[in-house]
């Protein structure tokens, strides 16, 4: 279980991004953050962002048009 959710479906690129950017502010070092979005960009957009930001992407996946990340907070 995630500690904090973000529900950015129905959002396109940039926004996922800059709403995940501040929700992992708010999630403590080690915590998760749960990510869905139903923009396909999405997919290469968080594995480029936690490649920049030093975050670990755990895991990702899409069901039913909704894609799902699981970012943990390496401080």
């Amino acid at each position: 279980m995630a500690d904090v959710t973000l529900d950015a479906k129905g959002l396109n690129c940039p926004l996922p991004i800059l709403k995940a950017k501040k929700a992992i502010s708010e999630v403590p070092k080690g915590g998760t953050l749960e990510v869905l979005a139903t923009d396909p960009g999405s997919v290469a957009d968080f594995e480029a962002f936690c490649r920049t930001t030093g975050h670990t992407l755990v895991e990702s996946g899409e069901e039913g048009g909704t894609f799902r990340f699981l970012i943990k907070n390496t401080g």
